[in-house]
């Protein structure tokens, strides 16, 4: 089996709109020259101290989370390679991770990235915060030939894709659902409420009479489920 090379999709340049469009074959694409032998993932939350007179240990309120971070770092070799033009780690290779902290003339940001490696299609969406470069080899004429970057990504999502994130999470938020091709209500109810008796709530709310006639396309509302099915042991 081939090995797998991680690969840092980019988004596609000057999209329309705020979201990330990201189109197979045309998106620009950097194959790292070496895997990354460690990924670091870090995550924070914030909560406010409600301070009261007296208390050793005040209570904590959860405020709002931060965004991931991923933290590799990526290495870079043209000293192998170099013939007589002495191949620039640079322009060959590091320029093009640079690239991702420029603001995007259309977009008046920088792209937002996705992280692949392996069989999963990805594995991190976000964009470049942090870059440092580290320049360790160098031809006869000061051009270098190896490099290490250590790279920080921190999670990206629109506002709209992560209020959905949020709500697929949880059943006591309300939902839409368009059926697709093999849908029942029941496999609908077991990714809406991890539960797939729970199908009638759903036939209710969308006025279905017979839960096998399920038309492909059509949009379903998937309710919140009621207290007497939250509770229930």
């Amino acid at each position: 089996m081939a090995l797998k090379k991680l690969q840092i999709q980019v988004e596609a340049s000057g999209a329309g709109g705020n979201t990330p469009v990201f189109k197979p074959g045309s998106t620009p694409e950097i194959t790292a020259l070496f895997n990354p032998n460690q990924l670091q993932f870090s995550k924070s939350v914030n909560w406010s101290q409600q301070d009261a007179k007296g208390r050793d240990t005040p209570e904590l309120q959860f405020t709002n989370s931060n965004p991931r971070t991923l933290t590799l770092d990526l290495l870079f070799d043209t000293y192998d390679t170099a013939r007589s033009d002495k191949d620039d780690v640079r322009t060959k290779y590091t320029d093009s991770i640079l690239k991702l902290m420029l603001v995007d003339e259309k977009k008046h940001r920088p792209p937002v990235c996705r992280l692949i490696w392996g069989s999963a299609s990805y594995f991190f969406q976000g964009v470049l915060q942090d870059l440092t470069q580290r320049f360790t080899m160098f031809m006869e004429d000061g051009t270098p030939v190896r490099a290490t970057l250590s790279c920080t990504f921190r999670e990206w999502w629109t506002n709209n894709d992560d209020l959905q994130k949020q709500a697929l999470q949880s059943s006591d938020v309300a939902k839409r659902h368009t059926a697709k091709r093999g849908d029942s209500l029941a496999s609908i109810a077991a990714e809406a409420y991890q539960d797939p008796t729970l199908w009638r709530p759903i036939a209710v709310a969308n006025g279905i009479d017979d839960p096998r006639s399920l038309i492909p396309g059509t949009a379903l509302a998937i309710p919140a489920l009621p207290d007497r099915y939250l509770r229930r042991p």
